[in-house]
């Protein structure tokens, strides 16, 4: 069944409530809070303050158990959103990058791969800065020296 406005905000004000009494991190709690001003039914809400304390109820106590249980989570973490990938892109440009001693043409690709990386991680938020930029740098160092050298070449032939 939809949710409506009035179910989002009881569902934020018992995740603020968690965040204050120090139950949710910091970043637990943001993503929570952006995962409930989305949601659209009561169970995508219910999901999300499923493991936190709702207000002063009842509780049965607990029967006394004769062995230990494994820790089982009592809320399944689908409510978070999943981990960031690896630009594929990225990881293209670095290899590129890195072949370019053996193969002094994978220059070109490594920069082409690089930009079209990073201007994808702008976009979608994905990870692999980091590699696309090692890619860029690495191409780019091969192309300058590959120009130095024909200019060098050149220079010693005239």
């Amino acid at each position: 069944m939809r949710a409506s406005h009035a179910d989002r905000e009881r569902t934020i004000d018992v995740l603020k409530a968690g965040f204050v009494e120090g139950r949710l991190s910091k970043t637990e709690y943001e993503q929570r809070l952006a995962r409930a001003q989305q949601a659209q039914t009561y169970g995508e809400l219910h999901a999300l303050i499923a493991d936190l304390p709702q207000g002063p109820m009842a509780v049965p106590a607990p029967a006394p158990q004769q062995y230990p249980q494994p820790y089982q989570p009592v809320v399944p973490r689908t409510f978070l959103p999943p981990p960031p990938q690896t630009n594929s892109s990225a990881t293209a440009a670095l290899i590129c990058g890195i072949l370019t001693p053996l193969y002094g043409i994978t220059a070109i690709p490594a920069v082409i791969l690089g930009h079209k990386a990073r201007a994808e991680i702008r976009r979608t938020g994905e990870k692999g800065d980091g590699l696309a930029v090692a890619g860029l740098v690495l191409g780019w160092l091969a192309i300058g020296f590959g120009v130095l050298l024909v200019l060098a070449v050149i220079v010693a032939t005239v």
